[in-house]
């Protein structure tokens, strides 16, 4: 566990960067991700708290708490009236698209009845939240 905590008891910056490489297991050389482990299915919260724990050193407190500022961050940048992109490096890049209302169409082409007409809805404004792979992600995934 870090104990590198300055006179207020907070983490130190050196301790806060150590403790994110290791949260995200980043190798510090900048040029390899260090795989934790192959998994058979999806994990739950709980079992995605208790492995970053393990992986890291850390307590699931802390892990708890780094997580839930990620989720607060992410908020942050996709809200209403905010940048609308948020960026993980070499993950992921999550964006806010916003789609424009459609108007309702008569007598368009059915695409899979050839020759007969229908009727399209109109669909109101939309915001779609988009998730892009990034390059480390998809190495990681071949």
């Amino acid at each position: 566990m870090l104990k590198n905590h300055d006179a207020s008891g907070d983490l130190t910056y050196q301790s806060q960067r150590t403790l994110a490489a290791r949260l995200f297991n980043h190798n510090p050389s900048g040029s390899e991700i260090i795989l934790m482990s192959n998994y058979s299915k999806p994990l739950s919260k709980t079992e995605l708290l208790n492995a970053i724990a393990e992986e890291s050193g850390c307590d699931r407190k802390q892990v708890r708490a780094v997580l839930d500022s990620l989720s607060n961050v992410i908020s942050g940048h996709v809200a209403k009236g905010s940048a609308g992109v948020f960026k993980m490096p070499g993950l992921f890049k999550i964006s806010v698209v916003d789609k424009p209302a459609t108007e309702a169409k008569h007598g368009v082409p059915n695409p899979f009845r050839p020759g007969e007409t229908m009727d399209v809805a109109a669909k109101p404004a939309s915001r779609r939240v988009k998730v892009l792979a990034l390059k480390n992600l998809k190495d990681m995934a071949s």
